[in-house]
């Protein structure tokens, strides 16, 4: 019997002695060792950064429109052209934001017919040209080797002139050439002040309808 009470109190003694070594909770569930803490390798995480996606830049074209530091220009025109632009222009009613300056034209390559006899043979050349759908034409009036000859287009380049000359032809104008053109003609340049984002749209279709000129973003200048 003492041999029993002996047992039992060991493991009694050996139960309370885990207890106080593993550390009680006061229910069931699994007793884990309490470690000891040290203050100096607690680290706090840093917060968590949300990315801020960047503003979207504008274009330096789309900028200069949009402020106001930019102006349009397109040109260069003469002749027929350069009635038909303006009727064009004049449509869009853009009052004071719509001026012209003139610029010679002192070299460069045109598309042309060569002279003819007299004015009647201009006449009829001009009336055959229409039937064939070229309708910007300029008869060659002034005194000179030129006169009665008949202007198809003034170019910068001789490709450009080349290039236009073969769509010439394929209307059926088989008389027409492409060369050098030395003249001191006076072009017309069209300069849009302030032009938004609209009338952006509206001068790229309708520089559309004259291939041969250009339409630019400009600087604008105290002039303009």
């Amino acid at each position: 019997m003492m041999k029993w009470l002996f047992v039992f109190l060991l493991l009694a003694s050996l139960v309370f002695f885990a207890f106080i070594q593993w550390g009680g909770t006061g229910s069931g569930d699994t007793l884990q060792p309490r470690l000891p803490l040290n203050p100096e390798k607690i680290k706090l995480l840093p917060a968590a950064i949300t990315p801020v996606s960047a503003p979207a830049v504008a274009t330096p074209a789309q900028s200069a429109v949009q402020t106001g530091t930019a102006c349009m220009e397109w040109g260069d025109f003469f002749g027929a052209d350069l009635n038909q632009a303006n009727a064009a222009l004049s449509a869009l009613k853009l009052g004071d934001n719509l001026t012209q300056r003139q610029i010679e034209h002192v070299n460069g390559y045109w598309v042309y017919i060569p002279p003819l006899k007299n004015s009647l043979e201009v006449e009829k050349k001009i009336t055959q040209l229409r039937e064939l759908g070229v309708a910007d034409y300029f008869a060659v009036t002034e005194e000179g080797k030129w006169r009665n000859a008949i202007s198809l287009g003034l170019f910068k380049t001789g490709e450009a002139a080349h290039n236009f000359l073969e769509v010439i032809k394929a209307k059926g104008v088989k008389s027409a050439l492409a060369g050098e053109r030395m003249s001191k003609r006076l072009l017309t340049v069209f300069v849009l002040k302030n032009p938004d984002a609209g009338l952006v749209s509206k001068m790229t279709a309708m520089q559309k309808d004259f291939p041969a000129s250009e339409l630019k973003t400009a600087a604008c200048t105290s002039g303009n």
